[in-house]
């Protein structure tokens, strides 16, 4: 059987049996049921369609015993679909639905892809997740990972460190070491840091066990600080 010579590629439908005799009634059925017009539709690059019809002898299987194979050949991929039922007419009617969706699935897929348009490379990173950063020179952009900031107590953690310490600086008059005491119980804290009135030395006073106190006091120790500061001053000389 061929199909009209009105359409576009003249169509081949070849209607075979395997170990079986194919009637006359059904190759016309095959014609009725596989309309090429609307195959066509679909698939404009027809080539040919091979019906196979087969027949399975074991009586265990009756209500599969007609097998149809549908194999349709274009110039793009092979399509193919089967399917079996109690009687030939009914196989082909299965058989024929499943080349249809078929069909459709590949029409569909080649309709998708004919309307994607293509994407320059500044738009590639807004669709692709993950996508390399180019700049307007076609260069690689490099960003810097936003590293997660988390809080351990009073102190702020960046990624797994170093430690970040938060930085304050109070304006404060020099007083007694009573004072200070006075001071920190009024603050409720367990240390107060102070200028010491007679030493003039930064001091720490804090809370001991029980109901003692203890004080720290810093001096500047000369050398270190000479030495320090040449070790410093020929660093940048040199």
């Amino acid at each position: 059987m061929r199909s009209d010579p009105g359409t576009e590629f003249c169509v081949d439908i070849v209607v075979k049996g395997r170990k079986t005799e194919v009637p006359e009634r059904f190759r016309k059925h095959v014609a009725e049921k596989l309309k090429l017009d609307k195959i066509q539709k679909l698939d404009a690059k027809v080539i040919s369609l091979d019906v196979e019809v087969s027949k399975e002898p074991n009586p265990r299987q009756a209500d599969r015993s007609d097998r149809v194979e549908i194999t349709l050949r274009s110039r793009g991929p092979v399509i193919r679909a089967e399917a079996a039922a109690s009687d030939p007419y009914a196989a082909l009617d299965l058989a024929a639905e499943k080349l249809e969706a078929r069909l459709r699935k590949e029409h569909d897929k080649r309709h998708t892809r004919r309307g994607v348009r293509r994407l320059t490379a500044a738009e590639v990173p807004d669709h692709v997740p993950g996508a390399a950063i180019l700049n307007g020179n076609g260069l690689l952009v490099h960003e810097e990972p936003e590293v997660p900031t988390k809080k351990i107590g009073s102190l702020e953690v960046k990624g797994e460190g170093p430690l970040v310490v938060r930085e304050k600086t109070h304006v404060a008059s020099p007083m007694s070491l009573d004072q200070a005491l006075y001071e920190m119980e009024l603050v409720g804290h367990d240390f107060y840091l102070f200028v010491d009135s007679e030493t003039k030395q930064p001091s720490v006073v804090y809370r001991r066990h029980a109901y003692d106190y203890g004080v720290i006091h810093l001096s500047t120790d000369q050398m270190v600080a000479q030495a320090q500061s040449v070790t410093a001053g020929g660093a940048l000389g040199g």
